[in-house]
């Protein structure tokens, strides 16, 4: 496969909840018309992927994660048609869509495991595991969300059986040593392709490889049905992308991201150092978290973000980072949950700071691999800590100052979840009025996007980090093939005094991209970077 058909090495990923994100028909549900309208946006933001959250029918005790259809459109957000007509206008645009693959577990009102539960007879009873005697849970292995889930085995009264789930009691999870679970997702695979989509986020993928009844926390070495995932996804469509969640250690990650389960892998091991080093304002702990990543093979790509709709997980850090991150972006125990995490947006984790919001995600778009911001984040939306869990960050999209942000026509008490008051509400931050200033958020998002498209080596090439810097500034390069790439960040609030041996490639004044340009005299930058200032420049050769 040629670079250009790698396409997904220089995406720029968009993350949308369908149901939060603009409605049509003034129901309070966000919806697939409300969607394709908004696709100027999109488009003018430099999107070129967008992820869908889970969008089927379900019991929405998770999200939509909880699904009991995996062939439709909950009515919800509308038709199939409009479905189909958001693919056929986003990739009109350019725009490329995927699919979130919930193939982990089902909702325990599917009609797979309803009658799994009835009929111990049912060809469906294999699809999920059960047992008589829960074994004991082995180390890493117990409830997903605890405080909210006692144990990973829930009897049934029905089945008269304990049944297995890794997250909710209402999410049995699917047994993937069944061969026959393996042709149901090829079958949800082969349906959803055929309408023109390009590929899939696996949701939960290194919990599919887990075996429950081992008591010793077993999981299948081969990790068969991941494979069989990506044999089938590109054996029909080549360049489709396989997006997959591994939430693991470092040493790990080579075992999953091995260009034979998924070409992109969610990077929660550089969020990790991200977070951390924007929380003390060093530099160190994202280079060392650099330095710890394996690289991607050579189909793959990282796929890096600051923030995603779940909690912001923060237990790949030993304790004492774990502890400074925490103090810094989450104060109070309101902002924390599970006990590993945040639940919290960027804007406000950062203090609300307009300079450091905007360095930080300068930050992320150079960063090795392909950018994946989520919905509201390019316009600096905060959170309600007045919902439940993680529902927190997952409030209505604010198009304007109007009503209910513009999400809806809706009366309040009819939206799908309240939109956010106080400093973060609409009346400050909305889209409308960022478009319209061009030193706003949302068109410094939009800067970045273009020049990140322009700039593939970024996601094909190694990164290079430039030493001698001090330690509150990130200095990286990237070499392509007719330029020198140079990007710079201040994580401190603090003027930073930089003295960089570039090189001979590097000389005399460059191309600024973002910023002001560098000027070198025989390779050597000398420069005061203010506190939380971004540079990106260019030598070209």
């Amino acid at each position: 496969m040629s670079e250009a058909d790698e396409w997904w090495k220089n995406a720029v990923i968009y993350g949308i909840d369908v149901e939060r994100f603009c409605d049509s028909d003034g129901d309070g549900v966000g919806d697939f018309a409300g969607l394709t309208g908004k696709l100027d946006h999109l488009t003018r933001l430099g999107v070129t992927c967008v992820w869908l959250l889970p969008f089927f029918p379900s019991t929405n005790r998770d999200n939509g994660y909880d699904i009991t259809d995996y062939m439709q459109v909950d009515p919800r957000y509308g038709s199939f048609d409009d479905f189909l007509d958001f693919v056929v206008q986003a990739g009109a645009r350019g725009i490329r869509v995927i699919l979130d693959l919930v193939a982990q577990h089902t909702s325990d009102r599917h009609p797979w495991f309803l009658s799994a539960r009835h009929d111990a007879r049912s060809p469906f009873r294999d699809y999920y595991v059960w047992t008589d005697h829960p074994p004991r849970p082995a180390p890493g292995r117990g409830p997903m969300f605890p405080g909210q889930e006692d144990s990973t085995w829930t009897h049934d009264p029905v089945a008269q059986q304990y049944y297995y789930h890794r997250f909710y009691h209402f999410q049995p999870s699917l047994n993937h040593e069944n061969p026959a679970v393996w042709t149901e997702l090829e079958r949800i695979i082969d349906f959803w392709m055929s309408f023109g989509i390009a590929g899939f986020r696996i949701d939960a993928a290194a919990h599919m490889i887990e075996k429950p009844l081992d008591p010793q926390g077993g999981k299948d070495r081969e990790h068969r049905v991941l494979r069989d995932i990506f044999r089938h996804v590109t054996a029909r469509i080549p360049d489709a992308l396989i997006m997959s969640e591994v939430d693991e250690d470092e040493s790990v990650l080579p075992e999953f991201f091995d260009g034979r389960q998924m070409n992109a892998m969610l990077n929660f091991s550089l969020n990790n150092h991200l977070l951390h080093a924007l929380a003390v304002g060093r530099a160190r702990p994202l280079l060392d978290g650099l330095a710890r990543l394996p690289p991607p093979p050579d189909n793959g790509v990282w796929a890096n973000f600051l923030r995603n709709l779940d909690e912001a997980d923060l237990e790949r850090l030993d304790p004492g980072a774990y502890d400074e991150t925490v103090a810094a972006l989450g104060p109070d125990e309101d902002m924390r949950i599970f006990g590993r995490g945040l639940r919290r947006r960027l804007a406000p984790m950062l203090g609300g700071d307009g300079l450091r919001l905007r360095m930080s995600l300068s930050l992320l778009f150079a960063m090795p691999g392909a950018p994946l911001i989520c919905y509201g984040d390019e316009i600096g939306m905060g959170e309600d800590l007045s919902q439940p869990g993680r529902n927190a960050v997952r409030n209505p999209m604010q198009w304007s100052k109007g009503r209910n942000g513009g999400f809806s026509t809706a009366a309040k008490s009819r939206l799908t979840q309240p939109v956010v008051t106080g400093a973060f509400g609409p009346e400050r931050v909305n889209a409308d009025d960022q478009w319209q200033d061009d030193g706003s958020l949302l068109n410094h998002v939009a800067r970045l996007a273009a020049i990140r498209l322009e700039h593939p080596a970024i996601g094909r090439r190694e990164c290079r980090p430039i030493g001698d810097a001090p330690d509150g500034v990130v200095a990286l390069r990237y070499g392509g093939a007719d330029h020198d790439l140079v990007i710079l960040h201040n994580l401190s609030d603090k003027p930073a005094r930089l003295d960089l041996d570039l090189g001979a490639t590097c000389r005399g004044q460059a191309v600024a991209l973002l910023g002001e340009a560098l000027d070198t005299q025989d390779g050597r930058l000398r420069i005061t970077l203010p506190g939380y200032d971004s540079r990106w420049s260019k030598w070209p050769h």
